[in-house]
């Protein structure tokens, strides 16, 4: 079983949280987002596209190629009227060539067969000097073992099936360095950022949002069986009284489209 991005019923899995201030800090280290047009590619519910309006842009389109993932975000954010949302592809977005200073692309390759046609339209929509920010997470990110903050790691540890999955789609660093050099962009700054996901005030609140496979395709790979097995052996490693601050570690690469 995997999650359907198409389906009304997972309209608002990727609408329900904001960013946190830590991604902000992360991002604005690399790049600033003040005057600028950015493209949210990917953008699911609009969680990042809203972060990047908040940062300053001038403009931000959010693309998704899911229409109920467009109604969400559109509904979540009215009315900005320098925030817009759009169908369309990773591979084909329908937009201008040369029209956006920032593409972003969040937990959007993983879902990818390969990244050169992805990165071929990234690289068409920037204007040249643009910068191309992607975030996901590597094998390397995704092994770390689970704690009270990093509870990711519980879902392998109880479930290496999961792992297994979850490794044989996460890019490596290698892959998408090669891929961006061969689309045209210059060689990326690297970083690992450890993002604060949600903060529960009971865990409870923690255990109705995995139970619903809130934001975490990875989960759709479980049974309704696995998920409740999965939330009862969480409870036991973290206990289920103090407030929970849920994190994840993420590599982000940032690479500029060539000046000419």
């Amino acid at each position: 079983m995997t999650i359907d991005f198409h389906s009304e019923k997972n309209r608002y899995t990727y609408a329900s949280r904001e960013a946190h201030s830590d991604w902000a800090s992360a991002i604005t280290t690399l790049v600033d987002p003040a005057g600028k047009v950015v493209t949210d590619i990917g953008c699911g519910g609009g969680i990042y596209s809203a972060a990047w309006a908040d940062l300053g842009a001038v403009e931000v389109i959010g693309v998704d190629f899911s229409e109920q993932m467009v109604i969400a975000a559109t509904e979540k954010n009215q009315p900005r009227p320098n925030l817009s949302f759009r169908k369309g592809d990773a591979l084909a977005t329908g937009l201008t060539a040369g029209s956006s200073d920032i593409v972003f692309e969040r937990a959007l390759i993983h879902h990818l067969k390969d990244y050169d046609a992805c990165f071929t339209e990234a690289h068409r929509v920037l204007r040249p000097g643009g910068t191309y920010i992607i975030q996901d997470r590597t094998p390397d990110d995704v092994q770390l073992p689970g704690a009270p903050d990093h509870l990711r790691g519980y879902f392998f540890e109880r479930f290496p099936k999961l792992l297994d999955a979850e490794i044989g789609r996460r890019p490596s660093d290698s892959a998408v360095r090669d891929a961006l050099k061969k689309s045209g962009f210059d060689a990326p700054q690297v970083v690992s950022v450890w993002e604060t996901r949600r903060q529960y005030a009971s865990f409870d609140e923690l255990a109705s949002d995995l139970l619903g496979r809130v934001g975490r395709s990875i989960l759709h790979n479980l049974t309704d069986n696995e998920l409740a097995e999965l939330v009862d052996f969480i409870g036991q490693q973290i206990g289920t009284n103090a407030p929970i601050v849920e994190k994840d570690r993420w590599t982000i690469w940032s690479s500029k489209r060539h000046a000419n």
